[in-house]
């Protein structure tokens, strides 16, 4: 086997005495996790916004944004409820640039990986103490949601994740919601295939156990555009291809029919401005289609304090690292026009 074994890692359990999620807290995440999923089942009529960085590269930025929508939030309370992005995992096509805070604590400096972990569960526990909310994550590596499982509200899975059989069984077991991405291919069945395995409850191998899941009803459908043959981005939030995904996922009689649209990646081939028009186009549908409203329970958002991405030597604070971003006076009103807009 040819790998080189630097060091063994602390479990889980160890990682979370260290940062631990305090009872004060545990209480109120029960509160909101019940909140989310009542969006999810239909029981509430609030609109989820999933809304932060591209990828959560430093901890004052991440800090410093999200107490900035912590303000906003109480604005909209009565009709948006948002779940802030703080994603600490990136996923890259070629396996080259910049993994996330979970590899690189410190965006400049080589991965390390023990470093990385805890500053992973510090941002999010410190997150949690200093604004209140409960975030969401991409859960990129499987046995990694470990580290994170007891402080998560939401949890993705991407695109080039989707169609993983790990990915699938350990969304099984999770407790809150879950949202399937579609592939890059943009095949629906292949996501809809997701959905019907995380809603099952499945035996298998987990973190070295033998575990048994009961299967996750709040499992459901994100369109965040697909790559045709030719490398050309093919959005799918238009009317039309939500009433297709409405349609074939009721002949699959799932639990809880439920839809995200992501605005950027494919559906706005990365033009991060396209974001804004993207959700009031799918809120135009939403008006036009009783289905489509019942359907769509949110958006997701790449939001940061600065407009656009930066190169990791640059330096510009609270600016995307990673893929562009909406800076915050757009980030805000948007976020109230999709208010006045519900």
């Amino acid at each position: 086997m040819q790998m080189n074994y630097i060091r063994e890692l602390p479990g889980p359990e160890e990682i979370k005495e260290r940062y631990p999620l305090l009872p004060e807290y545990a209480a109120k995440k029960q509160q909101f996790d019940d909140q989310v999923k009542k969006v999810f089942t239909g029981e509430s009529d609030k609109f989820i916004l999933l809304i932060g960085p591209c990828s959560a590269d430093n901890e004052t930025a991440v800090l410093d944004y999200c107490t900035r929508l912590k303000k906003l939030q109480d604005k909209v309370f009565d009709k948006i409820l948002i779940v802030p992005r703080v994603y600490t995992n990136k996923p890259r096509t070629t396996g080259e640039g910049y993994k996330g805070m979970l590899h690189q604590p410190d965006p400049t400096k080589k991965a390390d990986m023990l470093h990385g972990i805890l500053a992973i569960r510090k941002l999010h526990t410190d997150v949690i103490a200093e604004t209140g909310f409960f975030c969401a994550d991409e859960m990129l590596y499987p046995e990694n949601y470990r580290y994170l499982s007891d402080l998560l509200s939401y949890v993705a899975v991407g695109a080039r994740s989707v169609e993983n059989q790990q990915h699938r069984l350990t969304c099984s077991g999770i407790n809150v919601p879950v949202g399937m991405k579609n592939p890059t291919s943009g095949d629906y069945s292949v996501m809809l295939n997701s959905i019907i395995a995380a809603q099952h409850g499945h035996t298998f191998i987990y973190g070295g156990w033998e575990v048994k899941t009961e299967g996750n009803p709040y499992a459901h459908a994100i369109l965040r555009g697909s790559v045709n043959k030719h490398g050309q981005a093919n959005p799918n939030y238009h009317y039309e291809d939500l009433i297709r995904l409405h349609d074939l996922y009721a002949a699959k009689n799932l639990q809880n029919m439920a839809l995200v649209v992501d605005a950027n990646h494919s559906n706005s081939n990365k033009q991060y401005l396209e974001q804004i028009r993207i959700c009031k186009e799918v809120l135009h549908s939403c008006r036009h289609s009783n289905d489509i409203k019942q359907f769509v329970k949110g958006f997701m958002i790449e939001s940061y304090i600065e407009d656009g991405s930066q190169k990791i030597e640059d330096g510009v604070y609270g600016k995307s690292i990673t893929d562009p971003c909406l800076g915050w006076e757009k980030t805000e009103r948007l976020i109230l026009d999709i208010a006045d807009l519900l």
